[in-house]
């Protein structure tokens, strides 16, 4: 036994086969697998990833360790809930590894919530709490400025998030930005946030922003957690100036949403809410303008025309002044006649008086008396004489006027007034026929005239008679 344990080789591994790295990957593959061909395992859904093949990445953990788990596209779409990060679930499927990685993995078959994570138990009973105080409700909500002058915003100096914000703002339309750096993540970054909101409000004049715009990039539940902070929605909740927040993706949830008075999907999404775009507000006003001119010119168009119809349905002006005219005329006339009459009237009247007089039967008293009625009558024919000169004034003022409205100044300027021989006047060639007898009316005087007369053709004899000279009528000179 001595000799033998001599003779033996010094390293006891020295009979075992040579594996390849891959070989060896292959064999654990297939010990994992048959080992644990079958395995149901509960835990809570950490980083969550739907590939653009349609297969799910997650990773399922508790308190002390973690596993990745992946389940194909085909059990993907039979999943009957939306895996969210937080959620407790409870995955079926067996255990396998990567080779290209020396790590194992869980293929889940089939995954069934299980019941809500610890952070989003948490996080359901804060939104109860101040749902409940009405932090929530519609209400609370303020309108967003159509077009704000200065916007304030809650971020990272040093992220994307504010670079996306002012491209887009350059973009739609540039405004004056006020930036107030705080932390996004970790344990100060809601204190931070909250903050930022209470500065933004205690500021007064110009500086003041017209909108708020708190922003983040996506990440985790544990990495968007500060935005779920009761500080950060109480902040938001009492923000007089109006607030959009814009944290995470479009996917992403957090507490400030509910609370805030509008909620973007990312914070590109929150400054196309907070601005509209300039060229397009251009293009508005520039349509309006436009329609308004139309407008304009269409109305003062139809009012044009409305009042060319109405006054064309009105009467001449020699119409309106035909009658009082006439009138006017008749009563100038008659006036001086009048006065003359009434005046040799009163004298008669006065003369039979002192006629019946007698001096010798009424003495010295009837002589007084006559003296009286003599300086009365010297009174009054000189009152009369003055009443007479003062109608006389008016009489002529008057004419004076009528001779400016009479359509005799129009004829004094070489014009002529046309009437039939029943005394209508005539107001267009048309009305007038050949044959017709008309009177002309100059400003000196008046002549009669034929309009056209048509000549009869001679009879037919050797020598062409002579025409007869037409008949003119009474007091009509010869027109031509």
């Amino acid at each position: 036994m001595k000799e033998m344990s001599d003779t033996a080789p010094s390293n006891p591994g020295a009979n075992l086969p040579e594996l390849s790295v891959s070989e060896l990957a292959q064999a654990v593959k297939r010990t994992m697998e048959t080992t644990f061909d079958r395995v149901r395992v509960r835990g809570e859904l950490g980083r969550v990833l739907i590939a653009k093949s349609g297969h799910l990445y997650v990773d399922l953990k508790d308190e002390n360790a973690t596993i990745s788990t992946v389940m194909w596209k085909g059990n993907v779409a039979a999943l009957a809930f939306k895996p969210e990060e937080g959620l407790e679930v409870v995955a079926e499927g067996r255990l396998s590894t990567y080779p290209g990685r020396s790590q194992y993995q869980l293929i889940a078959e089939r995954m069934a919530p299980a019941g809500v994570g610890a952070l989003l138990a948490q996080l359901e009973k804060l939104k109860k709490k101040l749902a409940a105080e009405g932090l929530f409700g519609a209400e609370r909500k303020k309108a967003i400025p159509f077009l704000p002058r200065t916007i304030g915003v809650v971020t990272s100096p040093t992220g994307a998030v504010i670079r996306d914000i002012l491209h887009r703002l350059g973009e739609r339309f540039p405004c004056r930005v006020l930036l107030w750096p705080v932390l996004v993540q970790g344990q100060e970054a809601a204190g931070q946030v909250a903050r930022a909101i209470e500065g933004f409000n205690k500021l007064q004049g110009d500086l003041r922003p017209d909108v708020l715009i708190v922003a983040r990039g996506g990440g985790s539940i544990e990495d968007l957690w500060a935005f779920n902070e009761e500080i950060v929605v109480r902040a938001a909740a009492a923000s007089a100036i109006p607030l959009i927040s814009a944290v995470g993706h479009e996917t992403d949830t957090t507490l400030i949403d509910f609370a805030s008075d509008l909620r973007a999907p990312t914070p590109t999404g929150a400054a196309e809410k907070a601005v509209p775009v300039r060229a397009e507000l251009i293009q508005r006003i520039t349509t309006i303008d436009g329609r308004l001119k139309n407008s304009l010119i269409r109305g003062l168009d139809k009012r044009r025309t409305e009042l060319r119809a109405a006054s064309g349905r009105l009467p001449r002006l020699e119409t309106l002044f035909q009658i009082p005219q006439q009138r006017f005329d008749r009563a100038s006339e008659k006036l001086a006649s009048a006065l003359l009459s009434n005046t040799r009237a009163a004298q008669s009247k006065l003369d039979r008086i002192a006629a019946r007089l007698r001096p010798e039967a009424l003495g010295q008293d009837v002589a007084r008396r006559r003296e009286k009625l003599a300086l009365s009558s010297a009174r009054i024919a000189p009152a009369m004489a003055r009443n007479l000169l003062n109608h006389r004034k008016h009489l002529e003022a008057s004419a004076r006027m009528l001779e400016s409205l009479s359509h005799k100044s129009v004829l004094a300027r070489g014009f002529v007034m046309v009437q039939r021989e029943d005394g209508t006047l005539v107001r267009a060639a048309k009305d007038l026929s050949r044959g017709d007898a008309v009177e002309l009316t100059f400003a000196d005087a008046s002549q009669r005239a034929v309009i056209d007369p048509a000549e009869t053709p001679p009879p037919p004899s050797a020598e062409p008679a002579k025409p007869k000279p037409k008949p003119k009528p009474a007091g009509q000179g010869d027109l031509f």
